[in-house]
């Protein structure tokens, strides 16, 4: 009626929607001949007032013919003549011709992507349908446009045509996009993978006009169109080997291919255009992976297209401020083509082809490396006009990761390319830095600035690329002993001097004569790639050496056995010998402690650089976590030193705010380092004396009184402390070293901690460093809390956890009335951040299996009680809303309920009535709550609530006389809750099936007649034949189940219960 007679546009966008939703969600309720007359009403009204509607009507009118067509598939084969109907419309005006194209745009888009609320089954049965009856005349009604359009045989003007050109080849594009075969390819990735056609398009696909037509419109027009032609041309140049009947066809097709790719670099057609150039790239670096290269080689002019291939790609690197993006599909081009090399034999195909693709290649590689290092100045002298791509960190990873198979492919040619710009440059920085001495580069003269940004700019990039090169070294024996370890040897030894130039004037200027910080970053990558493949074969060189150890004066042999078991170096100790004998700087022994001083100088020096002290710590926890260069860190003195120095005055790091979690990363990697085997004795310092400028500061903070604790000067120290401890915390995988930081915390210091927690409750940066670090301190994790039979410290932890959560609880109950008055802004940081941590900790204490709670009621030790006392408040204060709204509240909130019902259920049935339905209700909200986690932590808190009713019926307990007075107050709580869940089950979004399942069981059990009822309401909503079908559906689900909670019993009727569902959904109707 809207769409009749309404004028407003978005009056009847909303009808349109409106409906569309309504038969998407409740199709059963429409008979079929009903769904045809809606459908054949909207096809008229798009015929009659189509082309007059505005763009977003029609586009929500098309969707929903799209929808019941897809619906109603096999209901009537009226639905499957869409196809056919549209054809009207194309022979029609050119506006009804667009519109046509736009409903079969959508039609295929619509049966390729699932509807939510669909099983996937029903999904592929009609989408594969319908690739067999109408995806090919589609296609070829697209083709047809195309081709009327290619010979002027529609009449429109430019608009018009420009409009058809896009939605015909749009059209093609989708068509063959279409998911073929089910896989459900992913969209994100770029890569279109191999496209599996029907065999009956062959004829289509093979034919040469349809190539040279998508040719045509990629010269003749202007993008999006062109770049849609060229999308078309890479779908087809996908398409799987099967699809040609002979391999001479398809040689055919790849030589008409090739053809069109020469004629298009020779002409450079379109490529001064962003969309166009990107496609086409992506159709170059497709081409290989879908033509394997001895297909390549045999095509006519493939060393001519390989000649104009590589002008491309070096002209795109010349000009690579317009395609950063793409430059990286050139490089894997080549990538790719180097990889098959040895696949293929020199013989086949063009005369010549393998010294061609090496000439080649070196010319990319030099022109890769050439245009890098001007773009540095190019960059400098355009004053931020332009970006800097060593800025643009996704796309320098991804030429950077493509790299590596190219250079070592001519490794010595471009070896000498990237020497001969390091050598000279390497000398010139040198040179600049003696001139600058201990100045700033900052203070110097501008043209001295300038030059020194150039060189270290240029210097930045050549260590990326060395770090890449040597990082790609393969260990596997056909890459080995062909002496590229001299070559990664002579590249590493430049990129180590200039490391140990620029530490060198960092630490003698004390700081001052840093250099960029982008060559800092740089040389951390190339760190990270040397320690990768050089570093990881210490003790089994140097085993070898320090075999023998005295007692007492005398030499006993350690090595007797083993030098002859392994008496002959393998090949790749001898690599590994070979490469630090070439390097020339020393053994590895001294490398890695060139290395590590760095490290501890750009902890000292780059203060206040937050990438740099990020990055260098990961560096340096990548090093501790690997097992033989953990081992290399132990005999480092500067790892002693660090080890001995962890504190402010040695490290200004640690003091700087921005800094505060690379704080818990240090501590974390330090203690990691101690505690591994045989760490304490190589270091010289037990696990004690480290902690011990730690427990200085606690001692100090403890002797405070309370006005002097909540001073200002108290701040930082504190969050610090916290911080450092968490970090610890972190490193403790066991009994034995858990049980060292309890013992020094424990009695001393823990009494501290609810102190803090008492006077600094308001400072989130205190608060929340200390809940963060009781967090991981209360963790179970790997059972390292795991104390003595006779010893009480399970439930020392716990009253010291419980004091902790108590103080900060209370206080924070206590400004729930002005917290509330503030208003909404930023709550979550005031109030719900710390309160989420703190029943996270409590969580944690209550289910981590370390303390027998029973003894707290035994002895009158009130720690318990007042705990969950606190933590009841603080979970009853907050609007069921807000819990909903933040999702790290809700997940503790819930979590907290669950753990309350399963291991303390008769203090929550000891409540008032009023508080107990309060948290059944925000059960009953999170039940229904789209996100499956939560939704299946509230069920598990209903059954465990439902099983304790079922076990204990007509028991005289005093929990249970409890349950009876609130069920009294409330007979309708199990019905209510039955009637939810089967409503979820048979209605709800799929993600929650299985959360639901679980109390299913133990309500039936607990309450019979209020699943009865249930059952009767649902069978009065349907019709007399659903009636039957429905009750014979309910006698079966509760076939053979016995009268029990035995687990075997649950996961029958688990399984009966997805067989209930699926039978029910398909003809109920609401």
């Amino acid at each position: 009626y809207i769409l009749d007679h309404s004028t407003s546009d978005y009056a009847r966008l909303v009808a349109s929607n409106s409906l569309t939703e309504l038969i998407s969600k409740h199709w059963n309720n429409f008979t079929i001949s009903q769904r045809i007359d809606v459908r054949n009403y909207i096809l008229s009204y798009l015929a009659n007032h189509g082309p007059k509607l505005a763009d977003f009507v029609t586009v929500s009118l098309i969707k929903l013919v799209c929808r019941i067509t897809k619906l109603g598939w096999f209901d009537d084969p009226t639905h499957r003549e869409l196809a056919d109907d549209v054809t009207k419309f194309l022979q029609a005006t050119v506006d009804h011709c667009i519109l046509g194209l736009k409903i079969l745009n959508q039609l295929v888009d619509e049966l390729n992507i699932p509807t939510s609320g669909r099983t996937l089954t029903q999904h592929r049965k009609t989408s594969v349908s319908f690739r067999d009856v109408c995806l090919f005349r589609v296609f070829q009604l697209g083709l047809t446009t195309l081709k009327q359009l290619q010979t002027r045989a529609i009449t429109a003007d430019p608009r018009q045509e420009a409009v058809l050109g896009e939605q015909a080849l749009a059209l093609a594009v989708r068509c063959l996009n279409f998911d073929f075969i089910g896989t459900n390819p992913d969209e994100s990735t770029e890569d279109v993978g191999t496209i599996q056609a029907p065999s009956s398009w062959r004829p289509v696909l093979q034919d040469p006009s349809t190539l040279e037509m998508l040719f045509y419109f990629y010269k003749n027009t202007e993008p999006p169109r062109s770049s849609k032609a060229m999308e078309a041309v890479i779908l087809l140049c996908s398409c799987r080997r099967s699809l040609f009947p002979t391999d001479k066809d398809r040689a055919e097709f790849l030589g008409r291919l090739m053809g069109g790719i020469r004629e298009l670099l020779s002409n450079q057609t379109g490529l001064q255009h962003q969309d166009n150039y990107h496609q086409f790239c992506r159709l170059l670096g497709r081409l290989k992976s879908n033509y394997q290269l001895s297909e390549l080689v045999k095509t006519e002019g493939y060393l001519e297209w390989l000649e104009l291939a590589s002008s491309f790609t070096v002209q795109s690197i010349r000009n690579w401020q317009y395609s950063t993006n793409s430059i990286h599909y050139l490089l894997a081009l080549w990538g790719r083509l180097v990889a098959a090399v040895p696949y293929v034999r020199p013989d086949t195909g063009a005369q010549g082809h393998t010294p061609a693709l090496e000439k080649e290649v070196v010319t990319v590689v030099k022109a890769y490396i050439e245009s890098m290092l001007s773009s540095v100045e190019t960059v400098l002298l355009s004053d931020g006009a332009l970006d800097d791509p060593l800025e643009d960190e996704g796309s320098l990873k991804e030429q950077l990761d493509r790299l590596p198979v190219i250079c070592r492919f001519q490794y010595e040619q471009v070896a000498n390319i990237i020497l001969a710009k390091f050598d000279p440059l390497l000398s010139q920085y040198r040179e600049a830095m003696q001139h600058l001495a201990a100045t700033s580069t900052n203070s110097a003269p501008a043209d001295v600035q300038q030059r020194t940004a150039i060189l270290e700019g240029q210097l930045t990039w050549l260590t990326y690329i060395v770090g890449t090169i040597v990082g790609g070294h393969s260990w596997s024996s056909a890459h080995m002993g062909d002496g590229e370890e001299t070559i990664d040897a002579s590249l590493s030894r430049r990129a180590l001097q200039l490391a140990q130039g620029v530490d060198y004037r960092l630490s003698s200027t004390n700081g001052t004569g840093r250099s960029n910080p982008k060559l800092e970053l740089a040389l951390l990558y190339y760190f990270q790639h040397f320690r990768r493949v050089y570093m990881f074969m210490w003790e089994q060189i140097s085993g070898n050496s320090a075999g023998s150890m005295s007692i007492g004066g005398t030499v006993v042999s350690v090595v007797g056995m083993v030098s002859k078991l392994d008496s002959a170096p393998s090949t790749k100790q001898k690599v590994y010998q070979r490469m630090f004998e070439h390097l020339g700087m020393g053994d590895h022994t001294t490398v890695a402690n060139l290395i590590v001083t760095k490290v501890g100088n750009n902890l000292k020096y780059w203060a206040e650089e937050n990438d740099i002290i990020g990055k260098t710590l990961e560096l340096l926890l990548d090093m501790a976590g690997g097992y033989s260069s953990s081992k290399l860190l132990l005999t480092l003195d500067t790892v002693r030193f660090l080890a001995r120095h962890h504190t402010e005055d040695h490290f200004p790091f640690l003091a700087v705010p921005a800094n505060a979690r690379h704080r818990t990363t240090f501590h974390a990697t330090l203690a990691r380092l101690l505690l591994s085997p045989g760490g304490e004795e190589k270091l010289g310092l037990t696990f004690d004396q480290f902690c011990t400028p730690i427990c200085t500061t606690l001692t100090q903070l403890g002797a405070l009184s309370a006005a002097d604790l909540r001073n200002e000067a108290a701040r930082r120290p504190l969050a610090g402390i916290f911080r450092d401890l968490r970090g610890i915390s972190i490193s403790l995988h066991n009994r034995k070293t858990y049980c060292m930081l309890f013992d020094i915390l424990h009695p001393k210091h823990l009494p501290l901690f609810s102190r803090v927690a008492d006077v600094w409750h308001d400072q989130p940066e205190v608060i929340i460093s200390l809940l963060r670090f009781m967090q991981e301190f209360c963790h179970n994790k790997a059972n390292r809390v795991n104390f003595d039979q006779s010893s009480p410290n399970g439930i020392l932890l716990f009253r010291a956890t419980s004091d902790v959560v108590c103080a900060y609880g209370r206080r924070l109950i206590s400004n729930t009335q002005k917290d509330s008055n503030e208003g909404e802004h930023d709550i979550y940081k005031r109030r719900y951040k710390g309160l989420a941590l703190a029943l996270n900790v409590l969580n944690s204490a209550l289910g981590g299996n370390y303390v027998c709670f029973g003894v707290f009621a035994l002895y009158n030790d009130p720690s318990l009680d007042n705990a969950l006392d606190v933590a009841l408040q603080l979970v009853l204060g907050i609007p069921i809303d807000h819990v909903l709204a933040y999702p790290k509240v809700s997940k503790v909130y819930f979590a907290f309920i669950e753990i309350l019902f399963r291991n303390h259920i008769a203090t929550v049935l000891a409540m008032e009535t009023n508080v107990f339905m309060q948290l059944l209700s925000g059960i009953h909200e999170g039940l229904q709550w789209s996100d499956a986690t939560l939704s299946s932590q509230c069920a598990n808190t209903i059954d465990h609530l439902a099983t304790f009713y079922f076990d204990n019926m007509g028991k005289d307990k005093v929990a249970m006389h409890n349950l009876n007075k609130h069920l009294a107050a409330q007979p309708n709580l199990f019905s209510s809750l039955t009637a939810t869940v089967f409503n979820l089950l048979l209605f709800g979004a799929p993600q929650n099936h299985w959360a639901v399942m679980r109390p299913m069981l133990s309500l039936v059990l607990a309450s019979e007649a209020s699943f009865t009822v249930y059952k009767e309401h649902l069978l009065s909503t349907q019709t007399p034949e659903n009636q039957a079908q429905l009750s014979d559906a309910f006698n079966k689900l509760l076939n053979e189940v016995s009268r029990n909670l035995e687990s075997a019993n649950r996961d029958r009727f688990t399984q009966k219960l997805t067989a209930f569902r699926v039978a029910a959904r398909s003809f109920l109707t609401l």
